[in-house]
């Protein structure tokens, strides 16, 4: 069981939750395909792939009834939303603010959007200037040095 006085987990995308071919989703070329194993490639066979722990941690804070969101500065939340669409992510999500910018409005809205404070709310993110903006306004943040993982979790509960 989870124990914690988080009700949100937020999460950044890249190089937090996923590695697309070592570089930003942005940066990367669509149209999107899977190969007949279910692996995701881009249009020129970059291989976009969830961190190993992702899709266990997001199924274990549902099912222990946490709320999860998505916060990712991208300047391209099209390609974003079709990729967590793809590495089946979006049956966890309850939140998404996926668009350019500071992640202070993003984790506002999200406070609002689920009607919780900040005290409630726990960010994970692999860029200090975002555990920064996230801290200035009272999100507790973790700093993701290699994609999300069980003991980055478990050190935040």
């Amino acid at each position: 069981m989870i124990k914690t006085d988080y009700k949100v987990f937020v999460f950044d995308l890249d190089f937090t939750l996923w590695d697309a071919g070592g570089s930003w989703c942005d940066c990367t070329n669509p149209p999107y395909h899977k190969d007949s194993n279910g692996s995701v490639f881009d249009s020129y066979d970059r291989h976009i792939r969830l961190y190993d722990d992702v899709l266990d941690i997001l199924e274990s804070l549902k099912n222990f009834n946490f709320e999860v969101a998505l916060a990712s500065r991208t300047g391209a939340p099209n390609w974003a939303n079709q990729l967590t669409n793809m590495l089946g992510v979006d049956p966890y999500i309850d939140y998404r603010e996926i668009y350019p910018g500071s992640k202070i409005p993003h984790l506002n809205r999200i406070m609002k959007a689920s009607g919780n404070s900040a005290s409630d709310l726990v960010f994970f993110d692999d860029e200090q200037r975002n555990i920064h903006d996230a801290k200035s306004i009272g999100v507790d943040a973790v700093y993701v040095s290699n994609g999300i993982n069980w003991q980055l979790i478990k050190r935040s509960i």
